[in-house]
């Protein structure tokens, strides 16, 4: 691992509104940033009560404007959703205002129920045109070629804006290594083809003008506190959030709880513990030692950590717990 980041679905707590999620999202760039987090990274969901980065590049705008220098970006925009021409207008943008600090993750999944799809979308195209769409958007983000070209983005040519492929499949890991671009595994809650997805993509990537060789980063949830007991007890609240999401009761993020035997049937509580099981959770050291292993067995280049913390004063705590252990367990990359 030569860097670690921080995804952040600007979560909105039980008892909370958007805004202050938003404010603690900036707050939390801000601490990232001081704490020597690589990159920062929001997500676009829809229709979602507990998550408020739904318009993500206004928020990326919003928390690039109270930053200084670490790299913010999405993880994702979900293009299905959109124009290419729009999002390359969009994080054109971001970039000319903050040059040299603006990533672009694209995914292939709308973020959303089918319904609010077709909301966000109005006419739904039968076929998948998503690597199709992929290479329209970097090409308004590259050079122009001749000044010919019957449409610009304008903010948004020549800004070379860095463009990841975002997957939790075999798709993705394909579509990236074909068009040598970074790739970002959503192993968070979709671990299920994490080590064939970068083993094809390692093996697969075809270098380009974009990037000479394989840059793969798999995020991980990670919840630390003083004691192991404790972080336990904060990460129940993303237990019970994604339990809820699964059988179709999306909410706000809900305080955490010591059992969640009564809200949660064991069944389904260990589906959850299976989607989430890329983490590591507890004290500085047995999170040294569960992070450890996580970046032996599967060797990223980067690892993006989240962790879905109801109180905004545990979160931070947990980020700088976090980033002291992940200071010791870097290793930057070898000067060729």
């Amino acid at each position: 691992m030569q860097q670690f980041s921080l995804l952040d679905l600007s979560p909105v707590p039980e008892g909370g509104d958007a805004a202050l999620a938003l404010a603690n999202t900036l707050d939390l760039a801000r601490h990232a940033e001081a704490l020597g987090y690589h990159r920062y990274w929001l997500a676009e969901h829809h229709n979602m009560p507990g998550i408020a980065s739904a318009a993500t590049a206004v928020v990326l705008a919003h928390v690039a404007a109270g930053t200084q220098a670490i790299r913010l970006g999405a993880g994702g925009i979900m293009l299905p959703n959109h124009a290419p021409l729009v999002v390359a207008e969009q994080f054109g943008t971001l970039a000319t205002l903050h040059p040299g600090r603006i990533d672009l993750g694209l995914g292939r999944a709308p973020g959303t129920d089918m319904a609010t799809a077709r909301a966000l979308r109005r006419h739904m195209a039968p076929e998948d045109s998503f690597p199709q769409d992929v290479m329209e958007l970097l090409g308004y983000l590259d050079a122009p070629a001749n000044g010919a070209e019957p449409v610009r983005a304008v903010p948004g040519a020549g800004t070379q804006v860095p463009v990841w492929i975002l997957g939790s499949s075999l798709f993705g890991a394909q579509l990236a290594a074909y068009l040598g671009l970074p790739f970002a595994f959503a192993s968070h809650f979709a671990p299920a083809m994490l080590e064939q997805a970068l083993a094809i993509y390692r093996r697969d990537f075809r270098p380009s003008p974009r990037l000479e060789r394989p840059h793969a980063m798999i995020a991980a949830g990670v919840f630390a506190a003083d004691t192991d007991e404790e972080a336990h007890f904060l990460r129940s609240s993303q237990l019970l959030a994604f339990a809820r999401l699964r059988t179709g009761r999306p909410g706000k993020l809900p305080p955490p709880s010591h059992d969640l035997s009564d809200q949660v049937p064991p069944a389904a509580m260990a589906q959850v513990q299976a989607a989430l099981s890329v983490s590591a959770t507890g004290a500085p050291e047995t999170l040294h030692r569960e992070l450890s292993a996580l970046l032996d067995r599967y060797r990223p280049d980067e690892l993006i950590i989240t962790g879905m913390i109801h109180d905004h004063g545990a979160r931070r705590h947990s980020t700088a717990l976090a980033a002291q252990v992940l200071q010791a367990l870097r290793k930057p990359a070898m000067a060729a």
